[in-house]
């Protein structure tokens, strides 16, 4: 598997409007601290969760491929790895060039081979790295995180 480059992140983060597919129903969630942080960078994240009608006010979609307008970018942010490929693959057939995995899923082995067959159809798939790290004017624990991980060696180059 090919780790994400800064590049990589760069071009995602370029996409103003942004899928956010398993956006939780809890306001409390990690995963709507971050759709709201997206919010207030000026982006237009489109919740996709199929257990909710709204997140944050916004109209929420059951699928990827219910998204109108179509987006070109889908933040992945689902709980398990049988949703996180299922949602992959939506992407795939919504031709969604733009993929960013928040959690690393390759538990199963279905998993590389869907990431591989986004490459190949041309996306660019980001896996496990924390998007806050990426934001204009991050948070101090998003920064202290971003030099650590610069400091070991593990930051996208």
């Amino acid at each position: 598997m090919r780790n994400a480059s800064l590049d990589d992140i760069t071009k995602f983060l370029e996409y103003k409007r942004v899928a956010f597919v398993g956006v939780s129903r809890d306001s409390q969630h990690f995963s709507r601290s971050l759709f709201r942080e997206f919010l207030i960078n000026g982006y237009e994240p489109v919740p996709v969760n199929p257990l909710a009608g709204e997140i944050e006010g916004l109209k929420c979609f059951a699928h990827v491929s219910d998204i109108t307008p179509r987006v070109g970018a889908a933040l992945l942010m689902t709980g398990s790895p049988e949703t996180t490929d299922q949602a992959l693959g939506e992407c795939h057939n919504a031709d969604i060039r733009n993929i960013w995995v928040y959690k690393n899923v390759c538990t199963i082995g279905e998993h590389e081979h869907l990431v591989e067959s986004c490459r190949t159809h041309g996306a660019t798939v980001v896996e496990g790295f924390c998007p806050y790290m990426f934001l204009p004017n991050p948070a101090l624990v998003h920064r202290v995180h971003r030099f650590l991980m610069k400091v070991t060696g593990h930051y996208p180059l």
